[in-house]
């Protein structure tokens, strides 16, 4: 059987042809039978709670660790993931012409040089799930591809919920109903958000040309800041550590339940230690740590701490700060920054082990134990 280095040089002719996670892993489904599972069959498995699914997504987890293991196919597939989704480029007439398009679950306004993007997943309080990810994608595309706009920010919308009506919530990490009921997906979720929405937060959109250096010349990248209401949770957490700055309300806090959740908590491995130390680092993923935002050790993630009342003020303020100076400074050092503390091959190199080890979580008996003892699963629904 072909292994999946050569499968992706046959699929992608070389890496010439630009394929997203998901449309690279089912093109190899078709192409070679037997090496991944087909799209059909990872359709009929969502239709299964995860405790009854085969597992057949572990097969797909060995592919793309052993793709993004390679240096050539795993930078030619972060430079994939990096181009703008195709929604994007449709959607930018919209937002030219009207400075706001609404993407379901995400909306994205452009008021003077700031692309606001707002969070308005209301059915579970800014939970993230396959298609929320893709419509956050897809706003972080039109902020950075929209010419007018100098800097994103993020920010919760009021919420509809009956018990936190017009409360804003920044996020509530991963949407656990619909992971004990199986409609979180290894690629288009676990995979797909990594490597796309967030990565682009942090590193801008891949040029059109894909380069084999190493380097991070050509991007397309703006500065990022997150305007943290209430709670940033789990998901929400890991975007603080690609945000070029936080405001956060008073009263708020942040953190990553992924291990008492059974699943790696995304980048945060990789990012965390950087801003809290290895040890708080530690207890945060293995213990469950919450930082309160006007805590000292909440304020290694949050660079300004203020009443609800002035959170948009100072977000304002930071983003003038970050673009007074121009562009081209602020763009080289995020790439300098970058080049110390999370190269490509860095980033590369953690991607592959996460690839597999994230696919075995999610088959782990341990992850439906947990999700039955601390979130309650059987007794909700997806409605």
């Amino acid at each position: 059987m072909i292994d999946p280095v050569a499968a992706f040089d046959e699929v992608t002719d070389g890496g010439r042809r630009e394929l997203r996670c998901a449309e690279l892993v089912y093109d190899v489904a078709e192409r070679f039978p037997g090496l991944v599972p087909s799209r059909a069959e990872i359709e009929e498995e969502r239709t299964h709670p995860q405790k009854e699914k085969r597992g057949l997504e572990v097969a797909q987890g060995e592919f793309f660790a052993q793709v993004l293991a390679d240096p050539t196919t795993g930078h030619h597939l972060i430079h994939a993931m990096g181009r703008p989704r195709r929604e994007a480029q449709a959607g930018l007439h919209e937002l030219e012409v009207a400075g706001r398009v609404e993407l379901g679950t995400v909306a994205v306004e452009r008021r003077e040089n700031v692309g606001w993007i707002t969070l308005q997943n209301f059915a579970s309080l800014n939970a993230e799930d396959d298609a929320s990810t893709a419509a956050l994608e897809t706003a972080v595309d039109l902020v950075l591809i929209d010419p007018r706009i100098e800097v994103g920010v993020l920010r919760g919308a009021p919420m509809t919920h009956p018990k936190h009506s017009g409360r804003r919530i920044f996020g509530s990490g991963i949407n656990l109903t619909q992971l004990y009921q199986g409609q979180i997906s290894l690629v288009e979720f676990m995979l797909e958000r990594e490597l796309g929405c967030v990565s682009k937060m942090l590193r801008g959109l891949s040029p059109e040309r894909v380069r084999d250096d190493g380097l991070e010349e050509g991007r397309t990248e703006k500065p990022f800041l997150a305007a943290v209401d209430a709670w940033a949770i789990g998901g929400a957490c890991q975007w603080l550590l690609v945000m070029d700055a936080v405001v956060a309300e008073r009263g708020s806090f942040f953190n990553l339940p992924a291990r008492k959740e059974g699943i790696i908590p995304g980048c945060a491995n990789l990012r965390l230690p950087r801003f809290v130390g290895e040890r708080l680092a530690q207890q945060a993923i293995f213990m469950n740590l919450e930082f309160q935002a006007d805590s000292t050790s909440g304020r290694l993630l949050a660079d300004r701490v203020v009443g609800s009342d002035r959170v948009e003020t100072e977000v304002l303020e930071l983003a003038r700060e970050l673009t007074a100076a121009g562009p081209t400074s602020l763009v080289a050092n995020r790439r300098a920054l970058r080049a110390a503390h999370e190269p490509l091959d860095v980033f590369r190199r953690y991607l592959a082990t996460y690839a597999i080890e994230q696919a075995r979580c999610l088959y782990s008996p341990g992850l439906i134990d947990n999700l039955e003892r601390n979130w309650d699963a059987k007794r909700r629904s997806l409605a």
